[in-house]
């Protein structure tokens, strides 16, 4: 069963710490997502995972194996996109991919085969194309693909979709979807929407200090919406909510047609008020829903938020 994970890991430089005391442990299948504004300490934990960084204080262990004692066995069932790596520019992309399944000690053969595979399930560009004359978002496609070729059972990714257009994020978030059912991925993220879609796990962290680390859906019932507005086709006289005596722990005006139910925030609370709103009047609208891992976070930290990415004026770690 793969495994991965870090003790009291700790990166300092100077007085600054970029890493401050960080421990998980994640086993099985699944996909964690390591989120958190630029500069929180993603890619700095990410390295220090892969032997790319060595930790000012802690360890780090891939299947039981402490990768700074013994990197080559620990990370030989890894694979990894650490920040932005490129290919060669004169390289074609088969040539790319053959010189890494050549450092894993594929045959050429087996590197052919997943070259074609990978092709398909990644939408790769032509490969026979110089990597220089792609695109940054083909070059992307084509480093991940990289990181797969082995088939390895862990996989680590620093912001995979960095640089692509929606189209290729599709492409990759539906590779992921179907790789963490028989392999153990943690990525990092800016991007919640993204962890959201494809991760069933998430780590929030922040100025190098992990806050959080939970199921996703334990995260959205922690913080659970407890008010829901409803509004009505028409008028509704505010004594007519005396029927949502029990249910509700209070109930305000927002506009003639509009009222703000506060309750506590469990799924059947919600349903039975909604079943009593609409005894009181036609119902045009009922919203209110647990919080999205973009308001968990934002309610965590106190970050802005804009277009589903976490802000920061920090420089990335």
């Amino acid at each position: 069963m793969p495994s991965l994970e870090a003790r009291h890991l700790t990166k300092r430089y100077g007085p600054f710490f970029a890493l401050n005391d960080a421990s998980f442990e994640f086993a099985g299948n699944g996909a964690i997502g390591y989120l958190g504004p630029n500069g929180a300490g993603k890619t700095t934990t990410l390295k220090m995972m892969t032997h790319l960084a060595h930790p000012t204080r802690g360890e780090a262990f891939i299947n039981g194996i402490d990768v700074h004692v013994d990197p080559k066995r620990a990370l030989w069932d890894v694979g990894t996109v650490i920040e932005s790596p490129e290919p060669y520019p004169w390289q074609t992309g088969t040539a790319a991919l053959e010189m890494a399944g050549d450092l894993r000690g594929m045959s050429r053969a087996d590197t052919r085969a997943r070259i074609r595979e990978l092709t398909s399930e990644l939408d790769l560009p032509p490969m026979e194309r110089k990597t220089g004359k792609l695109s940054k978002g083909q070059r992307q496609r084509v480093v991940i693909a990289a990181s797969l070729l082995s088939d390895p059972s862990i996989i680590i990714l620093d912001e995979p979709t960095s640089g692509l257009d929606p189209a290729e994020r599709i492409a990759i978030r539906n590779t992921l979807l179907r790789l963490k059912k028989e392999r153990l991925i943690l990525m990092s993220s800016h991007l919640l929407s993204e962890v959201t879609e494809i991760c069933d796990r998430a780590v929030f962290i922040n100025q190098g200090k992990i806050l959080l680390n939970e199921t996703v859906s334990a995260i959205s019932s922690m913080y659970a919406e407890t008010e829901v507005d409803v509004e009505f086709t028409e008028a509704i006289p505010a004594d007519r909510f005396v029927a949502l005596s029990g249910l509700a722990d209070g109930v305000s005006l927002v506009e003639p047609t509009r009222f703000r139910i506060t309750y506590d925030g469990r799924d059947e609370t919600r349903v039975a008020i909604l079943r009593k709103c609409v005894e009181l009047g036609p119902v045009r609208s009922f919203a209110g829903a647990t919080l999205t891992l973009e308001d968990a976070y934002m309610k965590l930290i106190g970050v802005e938020s804009h277009g589903g990415t976490i802000a920061s004026t920090q420089g990335r770690t």
